[in-house]
């Protein structure tokens, strides 16, 4: 029964695919390297979530949702 708490509480992922030119691979296996990321998709998905917070703070500062100044 823990077991199935455990797979509720846990956030879906979905599997995508993408392209990226040859010199962002290289430098994300740098990042690997150096232990920075563990992997491409944490660094992919570091980056995005990254941007994505960016986008909406641009968005909110620009009076795109009601709850800006």
């Amino acid at each position: 029964m823990a077991d199935n708490d455990k797979k509720k509480k846990k956030k879906k992922m979905v599997n995508i695919t993408i392209n990226l030119p040859y010199i962002y691979d290289v430098n994300i296996q740098k990042l690997i390297g150096m232990k920075i990321v563990a992997s491409r998709s944490e660094a992919i998905r570091t980056a995005l979530r990254d941007f994505l917070h960016d986008e909406y703070n641009n968005l909110k500062l620009l009076g795109y949702f009601e709850d800006s100044p």
